[in-house]
């Protein structure tokens, strides 16, 4: 929130712990984001791209997901993500 700026090799991870369906909103955001809502195997559910500075619009999962990644307005498009892919980290990787 109140961010002016993302640099293009730093995001944010929510780690909502339990799976479930979520939805973001922009409001106290200052730049667009893209909003990347991921499964609990890793795969990526839906990408929210480049999301809408200040909005209180929801912009809902679209189903079960375990945490969110946030990355700078269009930089999902710049790596090739695309929902199905898989992202690597220990979060993901429960027993």
């Amino acid at each position: 929130m109140f961010r002016k700026s993302l640099a293009p090799d730093r995001g944010m991870l929510f780690d909502f712990h339990t799976p479930r369906e979520v939805a973001f909103w922009m409001r106290n955001t200052l730049i667009p984001l893209d909003i990347i809502y991921i499964r609990p195997d890793g795969t990526v559910l839906s990408i929210a791209r480049n999301t809408t500075p200040l909005s209180e619009a929801p912009i809902p999962s679209g189903g079960p997901t375990l945490g969110v990644l946030e990355l700078a307005g269009g930089r999902s498009a710049e790596i090739g993500l695309m929902p199905g892919d898989r992202i690597e980290h220990r979060m993901f990787k429960r027993d």
